[in-house]
């Protein structure tokens, strides 16, 4: 076999493997920034509840498209996503819950709802698509959706750079300053939502958070810099994607959980090898005397 039909051949024959490549490498440019974002405000557990939490708009949207309509399904996630995002936050600052907390109900309430919403009108395959995404059958309209949503997040990234750092390091500090921290906040998760509409659209609700969150962890063992850890985030996630669909291809696997397994294999190996990893902290721990 050669090196031509096993890593090229499959995207040149293929039509629905060149969309899902595509797919893959616009949802990596886009999450992988935001996900070390996610990661240095210590909210990666809120980022997993948002990825759920999207899941009864993407129902509605469902049932209303009478089938699974990328588009109307991807309006609704957004909608439902910003809709318990602000939620949680109104209860937790009426309530004096913390916001770990406030997600964590929400999600919870929003994945049961989602699911029962699927399986009153949908069939067992179509709840499988919603929860656990369909790469290999994303067609035009989801890649333009993908593909704006990631346009869309790069700029405004490149445009608020420096209010949202400050605001991920030192909120209080901002506030001070009059610098609007809680409305850059509110952008934030207006980007984690609709990123996580972009991932639900190729990974499902499951596993959309898995291609932000991964890749990030993976490049904070090797990066000490925060643009570096974006640039390499957003490079491992989209290899993840390249390297997960070849082998779905090869070994007739399920496209969406081999991505996020080959983005886990990275993070494993970094856990061994990287500058921060266990073997370097081993080898230059300094030793004990006397």
């Amino acid at each position: 076999m050669s090196l031509y039909s096993t890593v090229l051949q499959p995207f040149v024959d293929y039509g629905f493997m060149r969309r899902a490549l595509v797919a893959s490498v616009a949802l990596g440019l886009g999450a992988g920034p935001v996900g070390v974002l996610l990661m240095l405000r210590r909210m990666s557990l809120v980022g997993d509840a948002m990825s759920h939490a999207v899941l009864p708009g993407a129902a509605i949207g469902f049932l209303l498209a009478g089938g699974l309509s990328q588009l109307a399904m991807g309006i609704g996630g957004a909608v439902a996503g910003l809709g318990v995002a602000l939620l949680a936050g109104l209860v937790t600052r009426g309530t004096g819950l913390k916001e770990d907390a406030s997600f964590a109900t929400f999600y919870l309430t929003s994945l049961a709802l989602g699911v029962l919403i699927v399986s009153l009108k949908g069939s067992n395959i179509d709840l499988l698509h919603v929860l656990f995404g369909t790469i290999l059958s994303i067609d035009a309209g989801a890649l333009y959706m993908v593909g704006a949503i990631t346009s869309f997040t790069l700029i405004v990234l490149t445009l608020v750079y420096r209010p949202l750092v400050m605001e991920c390091f030192d909120p209080n500090f901002l506030r001070s300053v009059g610098g609007r921290g809680g409305l850059y906040h509110l952008l934030f998760l207006f980007l984690l939502v609709i990123n996580l509409v972009a991932g639900f659209q190729a990974l499902g609700t499951l596993m959309a958070v898995g291609l932000m969150m991964l890749p990030a962890a993976t490049a904070q063992l090797w990066a000490r810099s925060l643009p570096a850890m974006a640039a390499l985030s957003a490079m491992i996630a989209m290899i993840s994607g390249f390297i997960g669909l070849l082998l779905s291809y090869h070994l007739g696997f399920a496209s969406g959980p081999t991505i996020i397994l080959t983005a886990s294999a990275f993070y494993a190996v970094s856990l061994l090898v990287a500058p921060q990893g266990f073997l370097a902290r081993t080898l230059n721990r300094p030793h004990l005397e006397g």
